[in-house]
């Protein structure tokens, strides 16, 4: 296997990002889906994420307890409502049929972020999988990832690529085994589910390529810093981009947030809620 090639600001800008469109429908319609009651905040952040990527139009698909106040703290995003069990878990099945008319119509889905139960994430994505049109990208991350393995048929049925999103613990559990985790075990994971994957820098999609981000930070490993990479991902496919693209780009994106933040405010204690707002500067340094 060749090595990685490194993504730099060089190759970000032969690798350019489409033109941004003069409406929000053009630049895409993204979906986040997850969000258990005690866990709203990983879709809130992605949704934000989106936007700031640069998507259009973004949906937050939420426990049905929490979605009110969802909705009044992010008035730039559709809330939708999910059935949900006493203890506030969504109920996977019934969230799928609840999020039907907005996955078909979306052109990026991440469902994943604030999910709390596995058997619930898998019926969700059961029933979620066929109500995506058939050029939906999608993102999986979080919770989703560690049930993947009943799905790489499915996985491999998509004519957009996945991206999986996944930290060092869910890549372990992607691939059944420990990892390093190495460049060679994130392009295991691209193989395996025929998906494009972005893990701790590191970047593979199913062609046999491969990427790593040079930079980064450890204050990186904050809670809802995954969340806000799901959701570059998402913004970026969302318009148009193509998965490998999307990862490189929003893997990039992450981690130059990160160093920034350090910068200013420190090594450790910034919040993963404060990554977005440096993603509009660095993309205009990038075009």
């Amino acid at each position: 296997m060749s090595g990685p090639e490194l993504v730099t600001p060089e190759l970000l800008r032969g690798w350019p990002l489409p033109d941004p469109a003069s409406s929000k429908k053009a630049r895409g319609q993204v979906v986040v889906i997850g969000g258990a009651a005690r866990t709203p905040g990983g879709v809130a952040l992605a949704g934000l994420a989106a936007l700031r990527v640069g998507a259009g139009h973004v949906q937050l698909a939420v426990a049905k307890s929490v979605a009110p106040s969802l909705a009044a703290g992010f008035p730039e995003a559709g809330v939708i409502a999910l059935p949900e069990t006493e203890s506030g878990t969504i109920l996977g099945a019934a969230a799928a049929e609840t999020c039907a008319d907005a996955v078909a119509g979306a052109d990026a889905v991440l469902v994943g972020p604030g999910l709390d139960d596995a058997d619930e994430a898998a019926a969700l994505l059961q029933e979620l999988l066929p109500h995506l049109g058939d050029d939906a990208a999608v993102v999986l991350d979080a919770y989703v990832l560690g049930i993947l393995s009943g799905f790489r048929e499915d996985l491999a049925d998509r004519s957009v690529r996945p991206v999986l999103t996944p930290n060092v613990d869910e890549l372990d559990r992607l691939l059944g085994r420990e990892s390093g985790p190495e460049q060679e075990d994130v392009v295991e994971a691209a193989a395996r589910y025929c998906s494009c994957v972005t893990a701790q820098g590191m970047i593979a999609d199913l062609d046999g390529r491969s990427w790593r981000v040079p930079s980064g930070h450890p204050g990186l490993a904050t809670a809802g810093s995954g969340d806000v990479l799901a959701g570059l991902v998402a913004g970026l496919l969302a318009r148009s981009v193509e998965p490998a693209q999307a990862a490189c780009w929003g893997t990039y994106l992450h981690s130059v947030a990160g160093e920034r933040l350090a910068s200013t405010v420190g090594g450790v204690g910034f919040l993963a809620r404060e990554l977005v707002d440096q993603v509009p500067p660095v993309l205009a340094e990038l075009s």
